[in-house]
């Protein structure tokens, strides 16, 4: 059955999916293709010391996040507004991504701020997304849900890809040359040896978020206020005990969070682990590694854009399945690559240095498996949240969001801790990825016991 909803201006509707492409170089930028990297490489002592306090980092800000994402949620639905709450979140995020600029190698207090910078903004980005994420039955009928959520996604991917290609070509040089992918001396007069293009990733992203978001608080209708904010904190409170309690009642939303939590630490360690693996068996620098970013945001949009449209047709829970079933066939796939072999068995000639990017066998196979990872991830994200919005009851969205982002990070960790203590016990790098294999299949098999409702 079709629903009826009121109205909503279209400017609105593009104003709130400009909200993902905003967010989305604090992830691309911050905390997978530069600055990451950057910490480990430049900052700590060593790669070792820099993957493990930025481990630690991630893991702190995730408790904070699986901890109040719930709570909040359960305040801004007795409250009824989200935009104030956005925009509290968005001050954090722009403060947490300015401190990165202020982290020059050698610095006595670089490797704090940094990691203070990278706590915070990525508690403002978490937090602003789970009340942006709440807004979404507001704007287009039920039926549409799917086509918002997976356009969102894959602008989103528009806007970390387009994020990336300015850094490469105008601020980040390559250490044999000192000159940008394209060719170019970097701009403002930054300096490879100071980290000044690796640092400009932190202000570059808050002016980033701040001009795309702005047209979300001046165009998006909120909610009206229903009540006071302390009233709203006791109500809220509250209802989000009742809400927790009733999970067992809700066998369909509690089973759905519990797959996501267990599929969603698969995907993050996976992107997580991506470069490394690849870094290990073939020797790929930061600029190999940033390439294949490229690439995996490419097939990210494109496969976001898709799964849209296949969404509203069929459905979010049949896109979220078949997105897993075809990770663990590519994560298999990836798995059978070694430095000369592929398919585990079949022999080829190993990467040799100076015959070219990519130029060797399994090089081109990880891309091409690469980008079929990519290409799954954008429609298994934006179906996971239009899942969510149809299994959660509308008057209270924002606390089972709260919860969605709970289960997405309250083991985040697990993961990239598994991946690492498997590698460390069997000194195989193969060996530790292979555990992504059950985060994946796991995942499937619980989803494949959530009735999804009737569209």
């Amino acid at each position: 059955m079709m629903s009826v909803m009121r109205a909503v201006p279209r400017r609105a509707v593009v104003a709130w999916i400009l909200f993902d492409p905003a967010a989305q170089p604090v992830f691309t930028l911050i905390t997978t293709f530069v600055f990451a990297p950057y910490f480990a490489g430049r900052l700590a002592a060593t790669p070792a010391e820099g993957q493990a306090l930025w481990g630690f980092a991630t893991a702190g800000a995730g408790v904070v996040i699986a901890v109040l994402s719930p709570i909040l949620g359960a305040i801004a639905d007795a409250a009824g507004r989200r935009k104030p709450w956005i925009a509290a979140f968005s001050v954090l995020l722009v403060l947490g991504c300015v401190l990165l600029w202020f982290t020059p190698p050698g610095a006595a207090n670089s490797i704090p701020l940094a990691l203070a910078g990278f706590i915070v903004a990525t508690l403002g980005v978490e937090f602003a997304t789970v009340f942006n994420n709440a807004m979404m039955p507001d704007l287009v009928p039920a039926e549409r849900l799917g086509r918002l959520s997976g356009t969102g996604w894959a602008v989103g991917y528009v806007g970390g890809l387009v994020s990336l290609v300015l850094m490469l070509s105008f601020a980040l040089a390559n250490p044999a040359t000192d000159r940008t992918i394209a060719g170019l001396v970097p701009v403002f007069g930054l300096d490879p040896a100071t980290g000044g293009g690796d640092r400009l990733s932190g202000p570059l992203s808050a002016l980033w978020y701040v001009v795309l978001v702005l047209p979300l608080f001046l165009f998006v209708p909120d909610r009206p206020r229903r009540m006071a904010i302390g009233a709203a904190v006791r109500g809220g409170l509250a209802e989000l005990v009742r809400t927790l309690r009733a999970l067992g009642g809700r066998r369909n939303a509690a089973l759905y969070l519990l797959a996501h939590m267990i599929y969603a630490d698969g995907l993050v360690a996976l992107f997580a682990f991506g470069g490394l693996y690849a870094t290990g068996i073939f020797g790929w620098t930061s600029f190999e590694i940033g390439l294949f970013g490229i690439l995996l945001t490419i097939t990210g949009t494109i496969g976001a854009l898709a799964g849209g449209p296949l969404d509203d047709r069929f459905g979010p829970k049949p896109v979220v399945m078949g997105s897993l079933l075809g990770l663990i066939v590519a994560a298999a796939a990836i798995l059978s690559i070694s430095h000369d072999r592929i398919f585990f068995v079949v022999p080829v000639a190993p990467p040799v240095h100076g015959h070219g990017l990519f130029a060797a066998t399994g090089e081109r196979l990880y891309l091409a498996l690469g980008a079929v990872i990519g290409g799954l991830a954008g429609p298994l994200q934006a179906a996971s949240r239009t899942l969510l919005a149809r299994l959660a009851p509308r008057e209270e969205m924002t606390q089972f969001f709260g919860l969605y982002a709970l289960t997405g990070t309250l083991t985040s960790f697990a993961g990239p801790l598994l991946v690492g203590a498997v590698t460390a016990w069997t000194a195989d790098q193969r060996a530790g990825m292979s555990i992504l294999l059950v985060f994946f299949v796991t995942g499937a098999v619980l989803l494949a016991a959530v009735r999804a409702p009737r569209r």
